[in-house]
């Protein structure tokens, strides 16, 4: 058996977003693998049915968004159309060739079947005038921008911005290809259901659209108060009296745990649902192989009840209530459900544990009996030596309970001495999750101990834990990441301790460089699209303006807070030898936080290395293109056996 390499990212499938298909009692669901030759992901459709397994779509491409009639005569899904830009193409159950809906000249977003299965939903964005635009001639022309949120990242090109917009809904008559549009305005809207007699939406609408981070709900056109709140997404029971609802309370912003709740349409009084856990519905799990993930929440299974996914403690596991608020769970384990849809007596479910990728199951409500259907990386499993992560709880410097996880070198041998490699997520409010990891696994097949845990800041915990950490980077949570290198040390006597390394991407690549101004135990860091100035993050960042203000709590009336939080400012304490990777047209972290980082370290005369990975954004290591991401490896590997 091979130890897991680095290039494993292309024999490795994700099995993810099953979609039910309600009158074949059956889901359909993707399989996406990372085509080397190709330097491109592909995606297929496949269905899971009474039968046996089948694939669907066989083109060397990426479908998404699969939908199918009440029916389950016809399936809808998005893939490049005739102009590469994402459309909606056909399937009919009867046979034949796939067709082409639409072609929206940008393309089109979330499409949702009619309820009567003859037209299809979907979303498109609708320019403004741009006084500066010349169609005359190919000349570039100047950006005129009037707003704060005028770039994203993830968006092509050097720059990633974005065109002055708005969001509308259209609708596509199936047979006579007929469009209209039905909903639109100067805001943007999101259709989330159909009833009978209108439409479940929201609107972003606002009188500062700079400082605007919620929406409206509407119920046929008439708002719901829901005391500042966001709605992410709905779900109407069949007989249309109640609506499940994903929504977040901005008193937190973006710390906020998403929750479930229950909106009676005819009285729109709500029912807290899983608030009342302190642990946030859906997931926010940090991996790197689950690919084409589409996580649906929540889903109903009758009139009065439903099933829906909620993280705890590092898992994200499998619940049922109903409209009178009870709850019990159905499937808890140390595994990461990242897909789910149901009907009737069957949940399907998309699971990854610390030791499988992602795999198909299907758990029958009458026996509550879960069974795997798809085997996909059975053959890759069987052939790697793969590592288990031990669960590991400790108490940090305060007696707060931290939970992670602990992994063994592949090849372990009693009496030998290992460096060990600290791990740190992004977010910061995300979370390590029992689910696969490559990268873990790779550092561990090299031969290193590998420590991985969630700091205060992260998910899956109560509110008042993802909360801490606002207003105090730096501080408990920098304590909590030294208290786990502690206990590893103290339980774990086969680690040198002459041979730490640390990194972590994001947030993560700002403790970071946090953790080497600080301390030196550590003798290689790597920072991947870090930050390290907090001062200039504010005006570059997408997110910058907005993200100092909730997250450093301070903004430039408060530069002495914004310097005391920058690992900039600790530059000279800085003794590890760190390799600094960033990507050209990262905008969340932009890449002049590396510079200023490198630059200043250079200048002082110490040990760094920078470098930039072009055509690539803030998601490099989950999304990037697949021989920039071997590079990202190749390099941080390469820098650890350098010097450790």
């Amino acid at each position: 058996m091979k130890h897991v390499s680095i290039d494993d990212i292309f024999h490795i499938k994700s099995v993810s977003a099953p979609k039910v298909i309600k009158e074949e009692n059956s889901a359909t669901y993707y399989v996406t693998h990372l085509d080397e030759k190709e330097n491109k992901y592909v995606t297929h459709l496949h269905e899971a049915n009474a039968y046996g397994l089948k694939q669907l779509t066989f083109d060397n491409e990426r479908v998404s968004q699969v939908a199918h009639s009440n029916d389950g005569n016809l399936t809808l899904f998005v893939a490049k159309g005739d102009n590469d830009k994402p459309q909606i193409f056909l399937l009919r159950r009867t046979g034949g060739e796939r067709e082409q809906l639409t072609n929206e000249t940008d393309g089109v977003s979330n499409l949702m079947f009619s309820n009567d299965g003859t037209s299809v939903f979907y979303h498109v964005n609708v320019k403004e005038e741009n006084k500066d635009d010349d169609k005359t001639n190919d000349k570039k022309q100047p950006v005129h921008i009037t707003n704060m949120k005028y770039k994203s990242d993830g968006l092509p090109g050097p720059f990633g911005y974005k065109e002055e917009s708005h969001q509308v809904v259209k609708k596509l008559d199936i047979e006579s290809r007929e469009v209209e549009t039905v909903l639109s305005g100067s805001e943007d809207y999101t259709l989330l259901s159909e009833l009978t007699d209108g439409f479940i939406y929201t609107t972003n609408e606002s009188d500062d659209a700079d400082f605007n981070f919620t929406n409206t709900l509407y119920v046929k056109e008439k708002a719901v108060a829901l005391q500042n709140k966001s709605v992410y997404d709905v779900e109407v029971s069949e007989d249309e009296k109640h609506a499940l609802l994903l929504t977040s309370d901005f008193n937190y912003k973006n710390a906020a745990h998403l929750t479930i709740e229950i909106l009676d349409l005819e009285t729109f009084k709500l029912i807290d649902v899983t608030g009342k856990f302190d642990r946030p519905a859906g997931s926010a799990v940090v991996q790197d192989v689950q690919q084409s993930e589409e996580t649906k929440v929540f889903s109903w299974i009758s009139n009065r009840e439903f099933v829906f996914l909620l993280s705890e403690d590092g898992a994200v596991n499998l619940y049922k209530g109903n409209v009178d608020a009870e709850v019990q769970p159905l499937l808890q384990s140390e595994h990461n459900i990242f897909g789910m849809d149901a009907y009737d007596d069957k949940v399907y479910l998309t699971i990854s544990t610390p030791i499988s990728p992602s795999e198909l199951y299907v758990f029958d409500l009458n026996t509550n009996q879960l069974t795997q259907l798809t085997e996909e990386n059975r053959e890759y499993i069987e052939s790697r030596k793969i590592v288990t992560p031990e669960s590991i709880r400790f108490d940090s410097f305060d007696d707060e309970e931290i939970h992670g996880w602990f992994m063994k070198p592949a090849g372990f041998k009693e009496n030998e001495k290992y460096p060990l490699v600290v791990n740190i997520h992004g977010g910061p409010h995300a979370f390590y999750a029992h689910t696969f990891f490559h990268e873990m696994q790779v550092l561990a097949g090299l031969g290193y101990a590998v420590l991985f845990t969630n700091p205060r800041g992260s998910h899956s915990y109560s509110q008042k834990f993802v909360d801490h950490v606002r207003g105090d980077y730096g501080n408990t949570d920098y304590k909590d990441i030294m208290a786990s290198v502690d206990y590893a040390l103290e339980v774990y006597d086969f680690i040198d301790e002459d041979k730490l390394g640390v990194t972590g991407g994001s947030y993560g690549g700002f403790m970071t460089n946090w953790i080497v101004g600080h301390t030196n135990r550590f003798k290689a860091a790597v920072t991947q699209r870090s930050i390290s100035n907090w001062i200039s993050f504010r005006g570059v960042s997408d997110i910058g303006y907005y993200f100092t203000d909730w997250q450093i709590q301070a903004g430039l009336n408060d530069i002495e807070k914004l310097w005391h939080h920058s690992p900039l400012k600790y530059v000279d304490n800085v003794e590890t030898p760190l390799l600094i990777l960033h990507s050209e047209y990262d905008f969340r972290c932009p890449i002049e936080q590396a510079e200023q980082f490198y630059i200043e370290l250079k200048y002082r005369k110490k040990t760094a290395e920078f470098v930039r990975f072009p055509d690539a954004d803030h998601n490099l290591s989950r999304t990037g293109t697949p021989h920039l991401r071997v590079k990202r490896l190749e390099y941080m590997t390469e820098w650890f056996n350098k010097y450790l």
